[in-house]
């Protein structure tokens, strides 16, 4: 064995070849899929999510220096794209919901995790992405207030006005 250096083990290349993206993939895919799992409760929504979020890097024109996001950037876009992915399903769903039993949230915890989710799905998009951040992710109130560029204290007002938007949401 030789003492060559490497230096890509360091730092990830920036995405102007297909290794730097691969390297870019291997060290933020693990984060963007737990974020997508825990969102959409689906495995393969999960893998579509993923999908998702590095295609949208891959395919942008004005592509940051990518080797230097940090991963919460990645969790936010794993966020916003699960949202995404919820609000089409819920829209495509919406019959079968009317169909079920009203008993049935009672009953079924997988029932109450799907009103929960076509509840977020149906928040503004910056809400369902902070209130994810924050109760799915574990963000803190300071992450996110440093996140969104905001005081700590509008980020307590906000999650609970959006606390009581979901509540709302989930006993109609």
């Amino acid at each position: 064995m030789g003492t060559a250096s490497h230096a890509y083990d360091a730092q990830p290349k920036v995405m102007t070849t297909p290794a730097g993206f691969a390297e870019l993939y291997e060290l933020r895919y693990g984060a963007v899929y737990r974020v997508a799992l825990r969102i959409t409760g689906n495995l393969m929504d999960a893998e579509d999510v993923l999908q998702t979020v590095f295609l949208r890097i891959l395919s942008r024109r004005d592509r940051p220096d990518t080797a230097h996001l940090p991963e919460a950037y990645f969790r936010r876009a794993a966020a916003n794209a699960a949202v995404d992915l919820l609000r089409r399903r819920a829209t495509h769903a919406e019959s079968q919901l009317d169909e079920t039993s009203p008993h049935a949230a009672f009953e079924s915890p997988a029932f109450l995790k799907e009103r929960l989710r076509r509840a977020i799905a149906a928040l503004e998009p910056g809400d369902a992405e902070m209130f994810l951040l924050r109760y799915v992710e574990g963000l803190s109130n300071g992450e996110l207030a440093e996140m969104y560029d905001l005081e700590k204290n509008n980020i307590g007002v906000r999650l609970h006005r959006i606390r009581q938007t979901l509540q709302a949401e989930m006993n109609r």
